[in-house]
């Protein structure tokens, strides 16, 4: 006991078994040190490493050799799908106090590397007049009202998913009933559409073109499980999996013992990843798929952009080329909060509609709103968003609250519809590129809010193909 680390692990009940370094009662995990001499890892922000020793770690990095094989394969291209920061900002005329902070935070030179935090977001809400806040408010519920109307519910349970819906599937793969919920409306939306068809009986058939059924690449695929439930229900026979990261169980083992069918997991950024050099993807036609792509800069974003064909580092006259290969497309969109002004997809639209990019950095903080508590316990369904916000009107607060005593006295249920509107605007946006670009596309809620309050589903088909 003398020579262990004297760091104590509740969850063990016993000290730490390693050697202590000289001259200190702990090893070199638990040695206090002060948060400054911790940097995030250059090749694996994911974990931090002292400073001192950085050089000798950036060496033996455990990610080193799999970030120096992808930088060789043809379909990396570093930030190709990441957008542009300077769209139309000349434009903005929204200046609330506070957001000059917020953007110049995104100055690579400041260390965010053009990722405005959540807590950047806030201070820069509560940093607004009063006044300005109730017109940003009354902003949001004219924008939404006149840009949100019919979005229909299109809760799908196709024929041919019902192998899972009777769980007659192979018992070793994970059933959670909301996950195939929401992932058989998913498939079902898609046949509806058109651009999926039956693999039942007779009723298999080939697409128009004589290729045959297409391949299906699915984007933050994470264990890989909604393209188990296409390749085990429509026959696909060629999958692309886009992960950043790695997972156990996943779906990879029973997808490779199906006959014939054809796998690749490509574990890259959707950011860096150019479909077209896809060498085994180039020549066959291509549905693409996710189902709640998150990450820092939202994969919604960057999977429009990859599929769609508009990169940073394209003329104007390629802008609206859609990947000929694409047949169709469903997204069910998530993690609003963490859009970055630079990722998002349509700054044009939003720009003409009178929402600059501060309004944009608020609105994307008050769409964590809508999935702060359990709606389907306390609150009722808001996802309608027809419910009147009460509390933040004028008459209601004395002229000495500020911006955070309003939001502190708001209802949770006030809360949740505010981010349920943010939400769908950020996501008509997203319809409209969409149709930019050729597709036919709708925007639809796919499941019950109390399947899960991420219930919305952009889909659309290239109808040159079908």
């Amino acid at each position: 006991m003398e020579t262990r680390c004297k760091f104590w692990l509740p969850k063990k009940k016993r000290f730490c078994a390693n050697i202590p370094l000289n001259e200190s009662l702990f090893c070199g995990n638990h040695t206090p040190r002060s948060d400054s001499q911790w940097i995030p890892c250059p090749i694996d922000p994911s974990h931090s490493v002292l400073k001192e020793n950085l050089e000798g770690h950036v060496r033996r990095c455990p990610l080193l050799k799999q970030v120096q094989f992808l930088t060789l394969q043809p379909f990396y291209q570093k930030g190709i799908n990441a957008g542009k920061e300077e769209d139309q900002e000349e434009l903005e005329t929204f200046r609330p106090k506070g957001a000059d902070d917020l953007e110049s935070s995104n100055d690579p030179a400041s260390g965010s590397l053009d990722n405005i935090l959540s807590e950047m977001k806030r201070n820069a809400v509560y940093s607004m007049t009063v006044l300005d806040f109730y017109k940003l408010i009354e902003k949001i519920e004219h924008v939404h009202e006149s840009i949100c109307k019919d979005i229909q519910d299109s809760y799908k349970v196709p024929e041919a998913c019902g192998i899972w819906i009777k769980r007659e599937v192979d018992r070793k793969l994970p059933f959670q009933e909301k996950h195939v919920m929401q992932q058989v409306s998913i498939l079902g939306n898609l046949e509806g559409l058109g651009v999926l068809k039956s693999s039942l009986g007779k009723e298999r058939a080939d697409y128009d073109d004589g290729t045959g059924i297409p391949a299906v690449v699915e984007f933050g695929a994470g264990r890989g499980y909604l393209t188990q439930m296409l390749a085990d229900c429509y026959g696909i026979k060629k999958v692309f999996l886009v992960e950043r990261k790695s997972y156990k169980l996943k779906a990879d083992r029973s997808l490779r013992q199906k006959e014939s069918l054809i796998l690749q997991r490509l574990r890259i950024d959707i950011e860096d990843l150019n479909l077209n050099a896809v060498g085994s993807l180039r020549e066959d036609p291509y549905l693409a798929i996710g189902k709640h792509l998150c990450g820092p800069a939202t994969g919604d974003h960057l999977t429009l952009r990859c599929c769609l064909g508009e990169h940073s580092n394209q003329s104007n006259a390629e802008l609206n080329s859609v990947n000929p290969n694409l047949r169709g497309l469903a997204i069910a969109t998530c993690c609003h909060h963490l859009c970055q002004w630079k990722h998002y997809i349509n700054k044009k639209y939003l720009l003409e509609l009178g929402i600059t990019k501060g309004e944009f950095h608020a609105i994307t903080w008050f769409t964590s709103w809508a999935v702060d508590a359990d709606h389907g316990a306390d609150l009722p369904d808001v996802t309608d968003c027809k419910l009147h916000l009460e509390s933040i009107e004028k008459k209601q607060c004395g002229e000495d609250y500020g911006v955070e005593e309003i939001v502190r006295n708001m209802k949770a249920v006030e809360r949740a519809v505010l981010g349920f509107m943010c939400k769908k605007i950020i996501d008509m946006g997203r319809l409209m590129w969409m149709k930019e670009h050729g597709l036919d596309a709708q925007f639809v809620k796919y499941v019950p809010s109390s399947v899960s309050p991420e219930n919305h589903l952009l889909i659309g088909r290239c109808p040159n193909h079908l």
